[in-house]
């Protein structure tokens, strides 16, 4: 196999996974569980609250100060919980 054609695999299975991540919001993850009513709310309620505790850790992690941080989590959370 040659260099070449190793770079274009790992690029291919790169795109690919990226992909599949891009599909794993809370609500994406409810759906698929078929989740409703009570079921639905508390699960939301649990996945919004791992995910704003996940980034308020990365905006942490990045060095993020005052609006910074606050704009960053925000985002994160609501790409997090596909709202």
């Amino acid at each position: 196999m040659s260099f070449k054609t190793a770079a274009c695999a790992i690029a291919a299975s790169c795109v690919l996974a990226s992909g599949a991540l891009a599909d794993t919001s809370c609500k994406s993850q409810a759906d698929a569980k078929n989740l409703h009513g009570a079921a639905q709310t508390s699960f939301m309620g649990k996945c919004e609250k791992d995910a704003k505790a996940k980034c308020d850790s990365d905006a942490k992690a990045k060095g993020l100060h005052g609006a910074a941080a606050t704009s960053f989590t925000t985002k994160c959370v609501k790409d997090a919980t596909g709202a």
